[in-house]
């Protein structure tokens, strides 16, 4: 194991969830009334500053397609008072949005999740405010005689935003002030916002923005008061590169598994890598995080911050995606096939609105297209998919908490096969990563009383036995994978 990455005491329901990731201004539209005054028609292409009036109404008016989809959990991007449709430059983090709704409306979404068992994580932006910012906004006008000027990083009076801010900013964004939560008032403050959401209105935890950003003694401290409201809440970190620093039981619950959306897509859209190169990648994250660590990871193929992972699959394919229709399953196999890896792996799927119905989009604005709800615009045999992994991850719970065995890797014909195992129960994923069809002959003496065994394919029903210490699947397509779940016993 690298680093002193340890277990962590994760929220009991984590490793069982799937979550599903919201855009709020992109979502659904449930209130006309409070929309934008310059909201453009819902079908139009976004903008870097369009708003479209998508809000938490519109979650409301959709639980039954999320009950329906199968997800367990939301994770919400930022839901706090804002002059942007991305709402990461907050100006009142005590106020829901106006144009999303007010305190009322997130407390029925949130009280008509849980009626549904769905848990809502909010996405907590403490690294930076927007430049309406209250306290910034107080610098702005009495300069050095404010009593905020320690809540920010000022180089020089008066402060300005051209041609370059003389403050710190995100990424040198003017609109986007960076917090000193070094200060300890600065980090009461923050820590209060925390706690208020958390107690006020049940809210099941928090996605952290860039808190790379911020010192890990933040961080302890976070936790510490989180978990004192609510040892239940899960505590999710934006982190692109390995996590273990946030890790060791003290700071974070897990973080979003970047470092796994890479590897699937380098494996099975762009396939510059081969099965051997796959297999010593996933070794390396077996190494790198412990069991009770990578059961919660968020394993993530997309989101807000990516180009939607339909058009990646379609490009690598050579299935040129149009700008913004959706595209019959024919040219998903790759996809398919990284979707069953995704829902099988150890760690939690995250899935990014509106990528189980096949929407298209180039990394920002395009990416954040409103949601399509037409029902002849959907790819609706990719839907259907969706929910059937759904289905086979909560049907399992070696999928849900089982430890990871690999069992067989081919790289001249390029498959992999391998199984998760809890407490006897066994399921083997068959991934045929070539172009063409195959026999995949495996052997199973890893697993326990193997011999004699019969599996099911979860997808078709087709039965085989395990003989000789080991699994003969016949004619497995290319493109494509296969989930064999137990069966009775001969």
């Amino acid at each position: 194991m690298i680093s002193g990455c340890r277990p962590l005491a994760a929220p009991s329901w984590a490793e069982k969830a799937i979550f599903y990731q919201i855009f709020p201004e992109r979502f659904a539209n449930g209130d006309p009334a409070n929309d934008p005054p310059e909201a453009l028609p819902w079908h139009e292409e976004p903008g870097e500053a369009t708003f479209f009036g998508g809000d938490l109404q519109g979650i409301i008016e959709h639980l039954d397609y999320l009950t329906d989809l199968g997800v367990t959990a939301l994770y919400l991007n930022p839901i706090f008072a804002s002059v942007s449709p991305h709402k990461y430059d907050t100006y009142d983090y005590y106020q829901v949005d106006p144009h999303f709704g007010d305190r009322a409306t997130l407390k029925e979404l949130v009280a008509l999740l849980h009626e549904r068992e769905i848990k809502i994580i909010l996405d907590g932006v403490f690294n930076h405010v927007g430049d309406e910012f209250w306290a910034f906004q107080d610098v702005v006008r009495r300069g050095p005689d404010s009593p905020y000027v320690d809540w920010f990083y000022i180089y020089s009076f008066p402060v300005r935003r051209s041609p370059r801010p003389n403050y710190a900013a995100w990424w040198g964004f003017p609109d986007l002030p960076k917090l000193n939560t070094e200060n300890p008032v600065v980090r009461r403050y923050l820590f209060d916002v925390a706690s208020f959401w958390l107690r006020e209105f049940q809210i099941d935890g928090w996605r952290l923005d860039v808190p790379n950003e911020i010192s890990h003694d933040f961080w302890r401290e976070f936790r510490k008061i989180v978990k004192q409201i609510n040892p239940e809440a899960f505590i999710l970190g934006e982190i692109w590169g390995e996590g273990t620093p946030w890790l060791e039981g003290d700071q974070f619950d897990s973080i979003t598994h970047y470092q796994f959306r890479d590897l699937v897509l380098n494996f099975f859209a762009r396939k510059c890598l081969d099965a051997g190169e796959f297999h010593a990648r996933l070794l390396g994250f077996q190494k790198t995080y412990p069991p009770g660590v990578q059961s919660v990871l968020i394993n993530l193929l997309g989101s807000h911050d990516t180009a939607r992972v339909a058009t990646i699959f379609l490009r690598a394919s050579g299935d040129e995606p149009p700008a913004s229709k959706i595209v019959s399953a024919s040219g998903y196999l790759r996809m398919k096939a990284a979707l069953l890896f995704q829902f099988t792996y150890p760690g939690v799927p995250l899935i990014y609105y509106g990528d189980e119905i096949g929407m298209l989009g180039e990394e920002g604005p395009a990416c954040r297209r409103p949601m399509i709800w037409e029902r002849e615009r959907h790819n609706r045999e990719l839907l259907a998919y969706y929910k059937e992994l759904i289905r086979l991850r909560k049907s399992y719970p070696a999928l849900q908490r089982g430890r990871f065995l690999p069992l067989c890797c081919h790289r001249k014909k390029n498959f992999y096969v391998f199984a998760r195992e809890a407490e006897g129960e066994e399921v083997i994923i068959i991934l045929n990563n070539s172009d063409w069809r195959q026999t995949v002959n495996f052997p199973v003496g890893a697993l326990s009383a193997p011999e004699g065994k019969i599996w099911k394919d979860f997808f078709s029903g087709e039965k085989f036995i395990a003989q000789n210490g080991k699994i003969v699947v016949e004619d497995v397509a290319g493109n494509s994978g296969v989930a064999l779940v137990p069966g009775k016993a001969v």
